[in-house]
């Protein structure tokens, strides 16, 4: 590797090493949309080159080349006098410091001839024209108007997992040219679904400039998901409506944006799932997009004999030893936040992020620390998921005070009490005891407490983008992945799902039954536990995809929303709105720090006698039932939650707070088929009331 430590240039000018991409000289001014002039500052970190050519095309004029004159400590940058707002470039190494022949009016050149045009780690747009990939230089600047961040605290918060396309791809009441779109997404009738249900909080998948793998193309197939970044700058065009697309990057921002807005006007937050653990040049025969050509060595994790580690699974990993990655990443979230008014962030695959010189997860990691120390980002919500595929990935607890986890623990309690458990009951044996599903639902404190975090670090979910959705849980018990060319090989086999005695689709009333009873339990289990829920979109509407756990390729009606109100959908979205409605009722009569101040929320468990859980209750797997009276000395309410994991109806005596007088408990809902009945009976401390089998109970004070 080459890395110039000395300015190349022979005379000085206005240019600057900083900032990194393509930006207006400090000597000028007026950086807006309506700046005419072309004159753009251009640097580049590519230390794997001796000179560095930007190959470039204004709007309606033809390909040229200039080599960028000066070098520092591994950048390359110089001044472009005619780069004005949405001229296309990219780099490409210099032969001798002699500019290369440019590429031609079409834009060809990625031939034997020429090297490949590579994309601006920076790029604010790209564009694709016959097959080239180019930068596109974009505007600043939107109408904001009076928008704010509705920054939300994490107490209040209910987060709802969606893809842009998917969540109004099939929504009959979005305009056709704008469904799957951003715009789509930002629709008064995908807004109205969001705000009645009762989320607070969108986070979508990931939206930066993504390519699908070759294995995929080779099959017809795209990545669906996104995970597969090219861009960290970019919004990705594929998700723009057609006249944004052909308005350029510029329409494509401003669409997002648009988004946002509205989005923001509603009330809701906008959380991004970012990718930023490798990218989308793959392994080492991969393509050459942009890292790969500019200084692999730099920018990708290899070992002492020159090979990629990869701890995500995807072929590289980018390097957070590196300074100038650390960099790139901080200022790509910056740039979200301030340029996109984005509210948060959810890292996926975050320990490849915080992995020190030995591999291993590091929560002082460097990076960590720059995001600690940014006035920008250390306000925004942080999401890690706290794991990766390497060695010592699974660090669910680990990450620093500012950040909250995907609990994988919640997730497998409740699929196991609810689901495995039932499966194992109904074929003649026993379920587990109750204290991984009371650890569940008291937040998991012990999991986050080493890291000086509370229970409101645990982000609660049942399923996400990755697995069953909530109704295959309930209707599958294995995978079925053919559809994605890989023999069903690909997706997780541990589910812990339960089909109810029929594997997929039935018309058998009881079993229907049965697994409508289960969403109900899963969907409540969520929203009565402490700590951050998330939902992922379509399982308030019982949606379904054929059982297959792995669809990240599937761009089709199977992963696409279906607003279709069928019976099971109708009721499944009227009992998730009403676990919302009812978590939101009860942290409204707490105080604002419940339940993070210890020494006065309370958290009391008792059996279904009313007295305390013994040792021997915790431990005994045939006793499935458990109270739990949790609120705040000064809430206005308590609530008690009732669980019945058996299989019989029990009799349960209600317990005693401990106040002067007895408590009176109205009780809110039962998952049970007899909801309507009984809503709203009350029931003294002391007194008995029915826990219906296999059900939960709700009470207020």
């Amino acid at each position: 590797m080459v890395m110039p430590l000395f300015d190349t240039a022979s005379t000085m000018d206005a240019s600057s090493p900083v900032p990194l991409g393509v930006s207006v000289p400090r000597v000028d001014s007026g950086g807006t949309r309506h700046h005419a002039g072309g004159r753009a500052n251009v640097a580049c970190f590519a230390p794997a080159v001796t000179g560095l050519d930007i190959v470039y095309c204004p709007p309606a004029g033809q390909w040229r080349s200039r080599t960028l004159p000066n070098v520092l400590r591994g950048v390359h940058y110089g001044i472009v006098e005619d780069l004005p707002y949405g001229s296309r470039y990219g780099f490409r190494p210099s032969s001798d410091h002699r500019p290369l022949p440019p590429l031609d009016a079409a834009g060809s050149g990625n031939d034997a001839g020429n090297p490949p045009l590579l994309l601006d780690p920076y790029g604010r747009g790209v564009d694709e024209l016959d097959g080239l990939l180019a930068s596109v230089r974009t505007a600043p600047g939107f109408d904001w108007g009076a928008d704010e961040p509705p920054a939300l605290p994490w107490r209040n918060t209910i987060l709802y997992e969606a893809h842009v396309r998917g969540q109004s791809k099939l929504h009959p009441d979005v305009p056709e040219d704008l469904r799957g779109t951003y715009a789509g997404m930002g629709h008064p009738a995908v807004v109205e679904h969001l705000t009645s249900l009762g989320i607070t909080t969108v986070q979508l998948l990931p939206v930066h400039f993504h390519l699908d793998e070759p294995h995929l193309q080779d099959l017809g197939l795209t990545n669906y998901w996104g995970y597969n970044t090219a861009a960290f700058f970019a919004p990705h065009p594929g998700y723009a409506t057609r006249a944004a697309r052909e308005a350029g990057p510029q329409g494509v921002q401003d669409e997002f944006k648009g988004m946002v807005k509205a989005l923001h006007d509603a009330g809701l937050e906008v959380i991004l799932d970012v990718v930023y653990n490798h990218t989308a040049e793959g392994t080492q025969d991969g393509p050459v997009v942009s890292f790969r050509g500019l200084g692999e060595q730099a920018y990708y994790r290899m070992d002492s004999h020159g090979k990629y580690v990869d701890t995500t699974g995807c072929g590289n990993t980018l390097n957070f030893g590196e300074p100038h990655v650390v960099q790139l990443v901080v200022d790509s979230l910056r740039y979200w936040v301030d340029e996109f008014h984005v509210d948060g962030f959810r890292f996926d695959l975050a320990v490849t992020l915080c992995r020190n010189a030995e591999n291993e997860f590091d929560p002082n990691h460097p990076f960590l620390t720059a995001i600690a120390a940014d006035p920008v980002l250390s306000g925004v919500k942080l999401i890690a998921e706290p794991w990766d595929v390497g060695y010592g990935g699974w660090q669910t607890g680990r990450f620093p005070a500012g950040w909250v986890d995907w609990n994988d623990h919640f997730r497998d309690a409740v699929r196991t009490f609810w689901l495995a458990d039932r499966a194992a009951m109904d074929a003649g044996g026993h379920g587990g005891t109750m204290a991984r599903l009371a650890d569940s639902l008291s937040g998991s404190a012990g999991l986050f407490q080493a890291s000086g975090r509370s229970r409101l670090a645990s982000v609660n979910f049942v399923t996400a983008h990755d697995g069953f959705t909530m109704n295959d849980l309930v209707s599958f018990d294995r995978k079925h992945n053919e559809d994605n060319g890989e023999e069903n090989r690909d997706g997780h086999g541990d589910n812990r799902s339960y089909n109810h005695g029929v594997e997929g689709p039935t018309e058998n009333g009881l079993i229907l039954a049965r697994r409508a009873q289960s969403r109900r339990n899963l969907m409540a289990s969520l929203m009565v536990s402490l700590g951050v829920p998330m939902i992922a979109a379509g399982d308030e509407l019982a949606r379904t995809q054929q059982g297959n756990n792995n669809a990240y390729c599937q761009d089709s009606p199977m992963t696409w929303l279906d607003w279709t109100l069928t019976p099971e959908a109708h009721e499944m979205l009227r009992s998730t709105k009403r676990y919302i409605r009812l978590r939101k009722e009860f942290l409204a009569a707490q105080p604002h720090d419940f339940p993070v101040r210890d020494e006065q929320s309370y958290l009391y468990w008792f059996d279904q006698h009313g007295q305390p859980m013994s040792a021997e209750r915790w431990n005994d797997p045939h006793h499935r039932v458990l109270q739990l009276l949790l609120g705040d000395d000064g809430g206005a309410l308590a609530g008690l939650v009732v669980v019945n994991g058996g299989d019989t109806d029990v009799q349960i005596t209600l317990p005693d707070p401990g106040r002067a007088a007895p408590s009176l408990f109205e009780l809110r809902l039962t998952t049970s088929p007899f909801h309507e009945q009984r809503q709203g009976s009350r029931v003294a401390s002391g007194e008995t009331d029915v826990a219906e089998a296999n059900s939960i109970s709700i009470y207020r004070t």
